[in-house]
């Protein structure tokens, strides 16, 4: 009988190779907005978190490319394109 991977493990596997810039980017004076903190509720590989000071900073790294937090927050807080071709996460399923 094989053995289930959990979500965890399988996201785990996932490769993810750097781009020249980001994808995502909170634009310029929309960090404290409130309504960014939807995304750290939404986003599922967890990259956005709050600072001290109440602003919303995300770390890309492990982005899953899935476009949650842009449908939760609008291109009014965020900017989000796809990586370019050959960056970004490849999903190796277990």
């Amino acid at each position: 009988m094989s053995e289930v991977m959990g979500l965890k493990a399988k996201l785990g596997l996932d490769v993810f190779k750097e781009d020249n810039e980001f994808h995502i980017k909170i634009k310029e004076g929309q960090a404290k907005d409130v309504r960014l903190k939807k995304a750290i509720l939404v986003c599922p590989a967890g990259l956005y978190s709050e600072t001290e000071n109440g602003e919303v900073v995300i770390s890309v790294d492990g982005c899953l490319e899935c476009g949650t937090c842009l449908l939760a927050c609008g291109t009014e807080l965020l900017e989000w394109q796809y990586p370019s071709g050959g960056s970004g996460v490849q999903f190796r399923f277990g």
